[in-house]
């Protein structure tokens, strides 16, 4: 019999997934799997005991993908992944063709199919959808859960609302690939996924092409700044948006600025970031379907 470990993150979406955790169960029971269930305690990693399974599934948003991806890492594991969106935004789970009902997502998981993606890696933290620094992009690790759970996505809007006060642009010189940039960027976004807390920003990411999708916005007035970011989200492609697609990347500056993958905190500067091509195993449905 095949063997699944099932973790569940009890601060995501206010802990809804317990009332779908035992037909959750009863799914992958019904697919030959021996499941055993635990929640996420993130001071622990699951794998360390050293048990074996076949598949290793999360319920939960991109913090929770990013803690079993890291967790199989450091423990020298590579396993086939199973994600059941029960966060906010739930960004990778969405690259990946996942249904929001859990259940549904259980069966697609169960009866899927394994498909390499790509997997991000920062000073040795990996990430599943996004690197991030600058105006905005440490929303999410300030934004209260009780907040999130009442307002969703609107919720990143309401404490990004206050960042307006502090925007501050970073120096930054940037290799992309054997290419020199220095820019002084009010915003920096590194996707390997495609979307950010629900908005598609990264027009030309994929999860299978290999690199990072890039996105940095100059700093020039607050009200150009302003304007920039909003023709840019109406579809428009403002100059002021320097674009770069690369598979290695270091960023240097004088400035520490905080960092933020997948919506937890980051690493310091220098940073080096390195898009694994087909670094995961996912098991669910086949996105060409």
């Amino acid at each position: 019999m095949k063997r699944a470990l099932f973790l569940y993150n009890l601060r995501s979406g206010r802990g809804r997934i317990l009332d779908s955790k035992d037909e959750i169960l009863d799914v992958f029971h019904s697919y030959g799997y021996d499941v055993v269930d635990r929640p996420i305690v993130f001071e622990r990693n699951p794998f360390a005991e050293g048990a074996d399974y076949d598949l290793a599934v999360v319920a939960g948003g991109d913090g929770s993908v990013n803690y079993l991806v890291n967790c199989l890492r450091r423990a020298g594991r590579d396993l086939p992944i199973g994600v059941i969106p029960a966060g906010t935004a739930n960004d990778f789970a969405g690259a990946l063709g996942m249904s929001r009902d859990p259940v549904e997502a259980a069966r697609q998981i169960a009866g899927g199919r394994i498909e390499r993606v790509d997997c991000g890696r920062a000073n040795g933290l990996y990430f599943v959808n996004i690197f991030s620094f600058g105006l905005f992009t440490t929303t999410s690790q300030r934004t209260p859960d009780l907040r999130k759970h009442r307002y969703g996505k609107l919720a990143y809007l309401m404490e990004g609302i206050k960042e307006l006060r502090r925007m501050h642009d970073i120096p930054l010189r940037i290799e992309a690939d054997g290419r020199e940039l220095a820019i002084n960027s009010l915003i920096t976004l590194i996707f390997n996924g495609e979307t950010a807390g629900g908005f598609r920003l990264a027009r030309r990411s994929s999860i299978t092409d290999g690199a990072f999708d890039c996105l940095l916005l100059e700093r020039r007035s607050f009200l150009h700044a302003c304007w920039t970011m909003i023709r840019y989200l109406l579809g428009g492609e403002p100059r002021a948006i320097r674009h770069l697609h690369a598979s290695q990347i270091v960023i240097r500056s004088a400035v520490q600025e905080p960092t933020d993958v997948d919506g937890q905190q980051g690493v310091a500067f220098p940073v080096q970031l390195q898009c694994l091509a087909g670094e995961l195993q996912v098991q669910g449905p086949h996105r060409n379907d």
